[in-house]
């Protein structure tokens, strides 16, 4: 029997030596690739300088990313807001109480609890139901950790709500039955006896200007 370069009878695979040559291309332009992506994951890996403005996505040459994520709006407190911006921040808040805050956190409505229905025109409300709106966002989130909403409820909710809703509170003078709805805005005290004296003399001033033009 003629010997056999084959182990175990199994005939070698013999590639012929052009076949070879283009194998051995097509692994080295992976190995240049594998290397070129190694360098961009290491770019990546290496934070810009502060101030620089570098995106890290700037190595795969993505249009439109060649800057920091613009950074959302500071928060501000809604009476602070004009025009359209307040209406819409209004709208939101509206939502949050209709659809959330009242139907968990709404007791019954009682002389000792009054509320009104048209609380939108209420400024002084507003402005507490929009700070708890906002301490809301804010302890929800996960960074808060673990008790980020019983620090709300027990910070923020608790104390608004005793607020709002006291007898003696803003919306006093409104409903204090479902029966009756009521609305009414209770009046601020009156200017100062300095400030009205310096309103007095600013309009005297002006009208004796107009009588001698």
């Amino acid at each position: 029997m003629p010997e056999s370069d084959s182990t175990d009878g199994v005939e070698p695979v013999r590639v012929p030596d052009p076949q070879l040559e283009g194998v051995e291309a097509s692994v080295r332009r992976l190995m240049q690739q594998s290397q070129q992506q190694a360098q961009q994951l290491d770019r990546l890996a290496a934070a810009p300088p502060p101030g620089s403005g570098a995106s890290p996505f700037a190595a795969f040459g993505m249009p439109g990313l060649g800057g920091p994520p613009a950074a959302p709006p500071e928060p501000r407190p809604i009476l602070e807001l004009e025009g359209q911006e307040r209406e819409d921040e209004l709208d939101a808040l509206s939502d949050w109480v209709d659809d959330f805050l009242l139907p968990v956190y709404g007791a019954e409505v009682t002389t000792a609890a009054p509320w009104c229905l048209q609380w939108q025109e209420h400024d002084d409300v507003v402005a507490w139901l929009h700070a708890l709106w906002l301490a809301y966002q804010q302890h929800k989130e996960p960074d808060t950790g673990l008790a980020g909403l019983f620090v709300w409820h027990r910070d923020f909710l608790t104390h608004a709500v005793a607020a709002i809703r006291s007898p003696g509170g803003p919306l006093s003078a409104c409903m204090t039955s479902p029966d009756r709805p009521a609305h009414r805005i209770l009046p601020g005290p009156a200017p100062s006896a300095r400030t009205a004296a310096s309103a007095a003399d600013s309009a005297r001033r002006a009208g004796a200007d107009g009588a001698g033009s």
